[in-house]
């Protein structure tokens, strides 16, 4: 069948919606839904049999949904309604929750139902539930849908509020007003659900010694305590703020008013000290310490270190890129036999963090310390000669943060993650060691394919091109059970000796053929040509992404319609998508 999607945003759940039914065998195109217009022609020029609103804020024109069997995601349980879904559920403390897959109407979120599923609600913040959760009873849904469909077995029930399993409700936008916290009132499991509430977007309103700002990924702390609403201990990245019984780590924060450079998203700790610098009075701030937080940790067992990193949304920035390095140094120092690279709870990993580089005083010279940071980081796993190294990719990842993992002498993957291992969409060549290590993987002419194609890969196309070597179900529980058990066999005497002598035997050949730094220079030639040009198409992609300014034609490549005639819509502004 012909398949269009609409996106607001060409987000996670969009990519890995266009990947499934890809594989399925449908024909896929993909519009960037900023007007009705656009959506309008798009569906004049692709003809499709059925359209699918993955994540989408513009209303479908009446004159598509009314011509198109057009499908709608909505985050909610089965009569849920309304903008804020995932806000109410999780600041409402909901144990469980759901996906309603539901026909375009004239009126938001009222259309016949063509599926529901709940799941169990965990305690993360709103986007981390939308890429895990929600991103997996979306994808059955629509699998099931599209089935129906091409088997005519079209069955879609209207909502019914007098049906008493139906327990969804309309509910308004959620406002700043409706996520306040009130700190010497709200306990620490309470504010950390406003805030995951607000995460991505819009974020929680606060503020920082009386500066109005944007709060975002926070973590609870155990040990320390203090006055509450008190800045009470900074880490690199985050500060600590004391609750009535305890506190919390806020590890992003964005400034409400300033310049543009002034209020982008960045490390909380970074956003304090400048609100700091601004101040006209001297304020005390306590001395950096972790408390129970911290963002790279590591446990051991029967000879195997498991090593976490759960950065903000996955990039790395420059100092964080050096303690992971570090971190992996000494975990190398311990009695272990293989070590595993967790990645974080909702990313493996993104490559550097753009962010930091944009609201650096020197762009140019921030992502040169940081790619060279990152490639430090690589060389670090590459060279484990006396280790056995696994990548547990159990979440996306993008540009370097999708190759790294395969630094690694094994590479696990679980089921329906998606994968972006490619630059140019950012107007870079590279770097992270790609020209060894993606070419060792699959060859060279399907790595320069994936590098210029610059499409998103699923998990099960990513495993038969040869980018992983196991492939594992989606179940979050029973993939991290296996990667256990797998991890034990290959610390067991024989297969952990077999696996050094293999690794040392290819290096050398490797080596011989082409020194590992040989491949460095000259991807950092062509890094440093685009980061020090200041007319380069890097700076004016990482300005777009930063300030979520849209260009349409950074999708064009999964719009065919558009590549077939040859039309792109204007650019606009869009919010940031969760």
């Amino acid at each position: 069948m012909k398949i269009l999607l609409f996106g607001s945003a060409f987000n996670g759940l969009c990519q890995r919606v266009h990947r499934e039914l890809t594989v399925m065998g449908h024909s896929v195109s993909f519009e960037l839904a900023l007007n009705q217009e656009s959506m309008i022609e798009a569906a004049r020029l692709f003809k499709p049999d059925v359209i699918i609103c993955p994540f989408l804020k513009e209303r479908v024109p009446d004159r598509i949904w009314q011509k198109h069997i057009c499908l709608i995601v909505h985050p909610g349980i089965e009569g849920d309604r309304g903008p804020s879904a995932l806000d109410w559920a999780i600041s409402s403390n909901v144990k469980e929750w759901g996906v309603t897959l539901l026909q375009a109407a004239k009126e938001m979120d009222a259309g016949d139902i063509w599926g529901t599923g709940n799941f169990t609600m965990r305690t993360a913040r709103k986007a981390s539930v939308y890429r895990r959760e929600v991103t997996q009873q979306a994808i059955q849904l629509i699998k099931q849908a599209v089935t129906d469909i091409r088997q005519y077995k079209i069955r879609p029930r209207p909502l019914d509020y007098t049906n008493p399993r139906v327990k969804g409700k309309l509910m308004p936008l959620m406002k700043q007003q409706d996520r306040q916290i009130d700190w010497w009132l709200d306990d620490t499991e309470t504010v950390i659900g406003k805030i995951n509430a607000a995460d991505s977007f819009p974020g929680l309103l606060d503020e920082i010694f009386e500066e109005p700002a944007y709060l975002f990924g926070a973590k609870p702390e155990t040990k320390l305590t203090g006055t509450p609403g008190s800045i009470i201990a900074r880490s690199s990245d985050a500060y600590c703020k004391a609750t009535i019984d305890g506190a919390v780590w806020i590890r992003m924060a964005k400034r409400k008013y300033g310049t543009e450079k002034e209020c982008i998203k960045l490390p909380a700790n970074q956003v304090l000290d400048s609100v700091v610098a601004g101040l006209d009075h001297k304020v005390f701030l306590p001395p950096s310490q972790s408390g129970s937080y911290n963002d790279i940790y590591w446990h051991e067992k029967r000879g195997v270190g498991y090593l976490y990193f759960d950065f903000y949304n996955g990039a790395m920035n420059t100092e964080q890129c050096r303690r992971l390095r570090q971190a992996v140094r000494a975990l190398k120092k311990r009695p272990v036999k293989v070590i595993v690279l967790m990645g974080g709870e909702d990313f493996w990993g993104n490559g550097i963090q753009l962010n930091c580089i944009e609201a650096s005083g020197n762009p140019a010279e921030e992502s040169w310390r940081n790619i060279q940071a990152m490639d430090d980081l690589v060389e670090e796993i590459i060279l484990s000669p006396k280790h056995v190294t696994l990548a547990a990719l159990r979440n996306n990842a993008g540009a370097g943060g999708a190759i790294m993992p395969l630094a690694c002498d094994k590479v696990i993957l679980r089921d329906g993650i998606v994968l972006n291992p490619h630059y140019k969409t950012m107007g870079l060549y590279g770097s992270e060691y790609w020209t060894y290590l993606l070419p060792g993987r699959v060859g060279e002419s399907r790595a320069r394919k994936i590098i210029d194609d610059c499409l998103p890969m699923l998990a099960i196309e990513a495993f038969s091109l040869g980018v992983g070597d196991e492939l594992l179900e989606e179940s979050w529980d029973n993939y991290h059970e296996y990667i256990v058990e797998y991890a034990e066999k290959l610390a067991s005497p024989k297969a952990h000796r077999q696996l050094l002598e293999q690794k040392a035997k290819r290096r050398k050949a490797d080596e011989k053929s082409k020194p590992l730094e040989q491949y460095r220079k000259e991807e950092l030639h062509f890094m440093r040509e685009s980061f020090f040009d200041p007319k380069s198409v890097y700076h004016q992609a990482r300005y777009r992404f930063v300030h979520k300014k849209v260009d349409p034609g950074c999708v064009l490549r999964v719009a065919t319609h558009r590549k077939q005639s040859e039309k792109q819509p204007p650019a606009l502004e869009l919010a940031p998508c969760a």
